[in-house]
């Protein structure tokens, strides 16, 4: 790896564009960008962010490669099919999408073979937070891969957390979704039975918040969407958790767990999604949960 070749970014969707622009501002290198997109490519033009014309491109000209996609399948096709044709020594992948650990171990496996490094780092928390530089990113890499990009994911992510070797990363993000997930199935319950046994339900989220039952989840995701009703199109939407939450319940089989509180997540996005809502923020579970109310 050389200072003076560029760090290549495919994907500039909600979170990656704010990634890439941080990086672009902070990193004091040079930067390459693929998106099928042309949108955000220009509008990351006026930070310096060159754009190539195919995906190949980012593979043959960046020694460091980041990668921010809608899920495995994504990664999965774009690594076989455009980067591991050019993957060396000395480069380096990194994944900050969510992916399965099968998918990350067996992607892994076919660049060391070229003598590539790979790297899963699957970013936590909001836009809100991309933008302002201020994601956690849990981090799967061998101990020197992952001190040398470190810096970078520093310039959009105010935690970085080296959970073990490749696959780890992903392990801990995918847990930190299901969790949230199981969250918010409660969270709505409460919002469902609350209203209906006579509490006013803007008194009772904000009287939770003062309790033990306070959590991310209640501040963003009942406050923010399910208080209001707030469920719009281009967030992370019912069909994207849907995809995040089969990774945890494919984990889980693999390693032979039960886990009876995320199937009930998987069945309310299920319904969810059959009712026209695959393209909301994915908390309007709270209205299947309240619409089956007698």
């Amino acid at each position: 790896m050389t200072d003076a070749a560029p760090i290549g970014f495919i994907g500039l969707g909600v979170m990656g564009e704010p990634m890439c622009r941080n990086l672009a501002r902070k990193s004091g290198r040079s930067i390459i960008a693929f998106d099928l997109d042309p949108a955000p490519v220009t509008r990351l033009a006026g930070d310096g962010v060159a754009a190539v014309a195919a995906l190949a491109e980012v593979g043959r000209m960046a020694d460091i490669v980041f990668l921010s996609l809608p899920g495995g399948k994504e990664v999965e096709a774009v690594v076989t099919s455009a980067l591991l044709a050019h993957a060396r020594p000395g480069q380096t992948i990194v994944d900050l999408s969510t992916s399965p650990v099968a998918l990350t171990r067996e992607l892994a496996g076919q660049l060391a073979a070229r003598g590539a490094d790979y790297a899963d780092a699957p970013v936590a928390r909001t836009r809100q937070a991309a933008e302002t530089g201020t994601l956690s990113i849990m981090v799967g890499a061998k101990p020197h891969v992952f001190q040398r990009i470190e810096p970078f994911l520093s310039t959009f992510a105010s935690d970085v957390t080296h959970c073990g070797d490749i696959g780890c990363g992903q392990v801990v993000k995918i847990m930190n979704n299901m969790i949230i997930m199981e969250n918010v199935v409660a969270l709505a319950e409460a919002w469902a039975i609350g209203r209906r046994a006579g509490v006013d339900g803007k008194l009772l989220f904000e009287t939770l918040t003062k309790g033990s039952a306070d959590s991310f989840s209640l501040r963003n995701h009942g406050m923010k969407a399910i208080l209001p009703d707030a469920f719009p199109e281009r967030a992370f939407s019912t069909e994207y958790a849907l995809k995040d939450l089969s990774y945890a319940l494919e984990l889980a089989r693999q390693n032979g767990v039960p886990v009876r509180g995320a199937e009930v997540a998987r069945q309310l996005l299920e319904e969810a999604k059959a009712e026209g809502y695959g393209a909301n923020y994915w908390p309007i579970i709270a209205r299947i949960v309240d619409a089956a109310a007698r």
